[in-house]
């Protein structure tokens, strides 16, 4: 914890002097006595010397250390929301992406979960979305009008993309998606620049997928790697339950990247997650990787995300915290007096 005006912290050395003038005032000789003759009666009143008499002088002298640290104007070390912040939602949309083992769809539940995660992201973060099945395409650049995330979100049920699962490329599209670009406005591969560029502006990937990789040129690692290099953490779902499936009608061929005929009653063709491919991910960036297999667990995950990404530590004034603890002691104090005070019959 810092100060924005350390030398007002010597008003705390007021609490011993508070404290000892309260000894003074209970220890001096009575100014005046009173004759009583009933002894019982006047033993019942009086009672024994309690130590919780001391206990509301105690809690006010508490209410006057928190308000002089409150007049230091205290500031404590917290995530706070980064103006210059940009996180890319990537999110897959293969056909696996139709299974009802997490409901209403894994697609749906996703989407979902990410409306929540744009409600609880702040308003000044920008927001990208790229959309993946055998390669990616970006349905939004990053950009803080969140509803044009909101739109592209809605509309991912309709993405025109090839057959199955190209991991390795979406998480290379969503970093070229962020870097800076180089003099004379071309891009390049420069991971190096945008490592030193991510620490002004901080970036963060958030990858959902369901399923193996099955298409593209990257392997899921070999795109880890260029995130890695860039300096920016990915934060891995693995959405499903191992034993998803997905029913395909009868009489369809192909498509989806499944392969195989189908057959009168629909074929079953089962599509678990692939949770270690994800969880070596988010090792290797340094983000974090989530288990989910529920439509809860999904939310829960974009949830916790939304409180951590785009955000960096800095520093945050705690001075109303402080005067409101003032408050609330003084307040006990009052009321623990009231009610340890002696009361004549």
């Amino acid at each position: 914890m810092s100060f924005g005006h350390p030398l007002l912290l010597l008003t705390l050395l007021l609490l011993p002097i508070a404290a000892a003038v309260y000894l003074w005032l209970e220890r001096r000789p009575a100014k005046y006595t009173m004759t009583f003759t009933n002894m019982d009666v006047l033993a019942s009143v009086a009672g024994g010397r309690s130590y919780r008499r001391y206990i509301p002088p105690v809690l006010a002298l508490l209410a006057l250390a928190s308000l002089c640290v409150a007049l230091a104007r205290p500031h404590r070390t917290t995530l706070v929301a980064s103006d210059r912040a940009t996180v890319v939602l990537v999110v897959d949309v293969s056909g696996s992406m139709q299974a009802t083992d997490i409901k209403p769809t894994r697609l749906a539940a996703a989407q979902a979960a990410v409306r929540k995660f744009l409600d609880k992201v702040p308003s000044r973060v920008r927001v990208a979305l790229i959309a993946f099945a055998g390669d990616p395409q970006v349905a939004s650049p990053p950009t803080t009008d969140h509803q044009i995330i909101l739109e592209g979100l809605n509309s991912l049920s309709f993405f025109s993309g090839y057959g199955g699962t190209a991991i390795g490329d979406a998480l290379a599209a969503a970093v070229e998606l962020v870097k800076p670009p180089t003099k004379g406005g071309a891009q390049t591969i420069a991971y190096t620049t945008l490592a030193a560029e991510t620490k002004k502006s901080p970036v963060s990937i958030l990858f959902l997928s369901d399923g193996h990789q099955t298409r593209g040129l990257l392997e899921p690692l070999e795109g880890a790697a260029r995130a890695k290099a860039a300096g920016i953490p990915v934060y891995t779902i693995a959405l499903g339950t191992p034993n998803g499936v997905l029913t395909r009608p009868p009489g369809s061929f192909g498509g989806g990247g499944f392969g195989g005929g189908g057959g009168i009653g629909g074929t079953q063709i089962p599509v678990p997650p692939d949770p270690a491919t994800l969880r070596q991910i988010a090792q290797t960036t340094g983000g974090r990787f989530f288990d989910a297999r529920s439509a809860k667990a999904v939310e829960s995950a974009y949830s916790h995300l939304g409180s951590v990404v785009a955000r960096v530590h800095g520093k945050k004034e705690a001075t109303n915290e402080f005067l409101g603890l003032a408050a609330i002691l003084l307040v006990a104090a009052g009321l623990f007096s009231a009610l340890v005070a002696p009361r004549l019959p």
